[in-house]
């Protein structure tokens, strides 16, 4: 089945009450019952919504996972600690304290293999999750170049570029040693990652 985005969906008005409620109980579902017994039905109960109500918002079990945990990841936010060394620590730790997370570990796992064979899935994972989170690096970049810690682009392609390069050593390795490695981004290993992302092997 094709994914669905629920923007697309027309009729009546949505609660952003019961949007809150119905991605609080996925999350919820996710450390009780893992993934593979995870049910709208389940869900819809424990929001305390008709599963209709689901129905015309997603499409099916692998968007709703998407959308709740993209939520956690919305709460990320980059802290202005004086440099950007310090920045980049604060925001990976904070990241690195979201994948911990049962609901977002076990949710995320579950829907990057699903998109394995889902181009349309790969597509919302990216619209909801990565190109969202994004705005952390602009953000980074834009404070670090106004502390004169960064040289501007020369044009705005080269600095889309940066932009994806940034985000991908960031969350590609995060992810990695959380999920994959089943190791700790402690603040030492935070500082290590730092100090080899902004100034290369041999610093």
């Amino acid at each position: 089945m094709q994914s669905r985005s629920p923007a697309s969906r027309t009729g009546r008005p949505r609660s952003t009450t019961a949007d809150a409620a119905i991605l609080a109980a996925t999350r919820e579902a996710l450390v009780e019952l893992g993934w593979s017994k995870l049910t709208l039905g389940d869900v819809a109960t424990r929001a305390g919504v008709a599963k209709t109500t689901l129905y015309r918002r997603w499409a099916g079990k692998n968007e709703l996972v998407v959308d709740a945990v993209a939520e956690l990841f919305d709460a990320l936010e980059l802290p202005d600690r004086g440099s950007l060394a310090a920045d980049i620590e604060g925001v990976v730790l904070q990241f690195a304290a979201i994948l911990a997370l049962p609901e977002a570990r076990s949710g995320l796992m579950a829907v990057v293999a699903e998109a394995t064979r889902d181009e349309a899935l790969r597509e919302r994972i990216r619209a909801s999750v990565v190109d969202r989170q994004k705005r952390l690096v602009l953000e980074g970049r834009a404070r670090a170049q106004a502390r004169g810690e960064l040289p501007p682009e020369p044009d705005t392609a080269s600095a889309a570029r940066t932009v994806d390069l940034i985000f991908d050593m960031v969350a590609g390795a995060v992810v990695h040693r959380t999920l994959v490695s089943a190791e700790p981004a402690d603040e030492e290993w935070v500082r290590s990652f730092t100090r080899v992302l902004l100034h290369g092997l041999n610093s």
